[in-house]
């Protein structure tokens, strides 16, 4: 029987007590395996970063999950932060930028999927500029959870999302429109060169693109690794990201 494709997942800077961790969300790691069926490797963001050729050579796809720090500002010409935004520098370091993991996986062809802030980060990888606060931005829903609320409620459907005709998120759920959760603060201002809207909210922000070149690359704003086993949509694009890993697998063995 064949091994099982490798994705790498991007750890995030964590203080637990008075020491730094680097973790990865469970529900990414379970959608790695049980969805996609795939093996996780937690890969360590470091300042300086570690070289990422290692990894490549060994990785058949790419997950960039969501965290809860924000891109630093000055990646995107975004002004000053300001106190209490949350930061990863270590995270940036490792993913963005011509050496970053991001353009150099793709430049292998290599398969990438990236939520939230993943799909963020791409967007700023391809030169793209991010809203720093939706919700203070004429014409925007406040596209933030309810924190105070229970995690079903917070990842429970929130919104429509309107699905390019054609387009790969539409093959995947088998129409135009769908209902996804919204647990976001940021969101994508300028588009980055090269990426092809895949889905927007009602509020005409947009929810996912994908991306040139030989690579599979698919952007996503919302959370289908919630429950993953539980929404046919999400589930269908997990599996997908799968079969394309394996594809990549075999490419590389045969």
């Amino acid at each position: 029987m064949a091994s099982l494709p490798l994705v790498g997942l991007p750890t995030d800077s964590k203080p637990i007590g008075s020491h730094p961790f680097l973790v990865v969300g469970e529900k990414y790691v379970r959608a790695v395996v049980d969805a996609a069926g795939a093996m996780p490797v937690l890969l360590p963001s470091l300042q300086p970063p570690l070289p990422a050729e290692g990894w490549l050579e060994r990785l058949d796809g790419l997950l960039l999950t969501g965290a809860t720090s924000n891109i630093e500002p000055h990646h995107y010409d975004g002004g000053p932060s300001w106190p209490g935004n949350p930061h990863d520098p270590a995270r940036d370091a490792s993913l963005l930028g011509g050496q970053g993991l991001i353009h150099q996986a793709l430049a292998r062809g290599m398969l990438v999927l990236a939520i939230c802030r993943g799909f963020q980060e791409v967007n700023v990888a391809f030169g793209g500029s991010l809203h720093p606060k939706v919700h203070e931005v004429p014409g925007f829903a406040d596209h933030r959870e309810d924190p105070d609320s229970p995690l079903d409620v917070q990842y429970g459907p929130a919104h429509a999302l309107e699905l390019t005709p054609g387009g790969l998120l539409a093959r995947l759920a088998g129409g135009t429109e769908v209902q996804v959760n919204s647990v976001h603060g940021q969101g994508v201002a300028r588009l980055g060169e090269g990426l092809q809207v895949q889905a927007r909210a009602p509020d005409g922000l947009i929810e996912a693109f994908t991306g040139p070149g030989p690579g599979f690359l698919l952007g996503l704003q919302f959370h289908p690794e919630w429950r993953v086993l539980d929404n046919p949509f999400y589930l269908a694009i997990f599996q997908a990201f799968g079969e394309a890993c394996r594809r990549y697998q075999l490419q590389k063995q045969s």
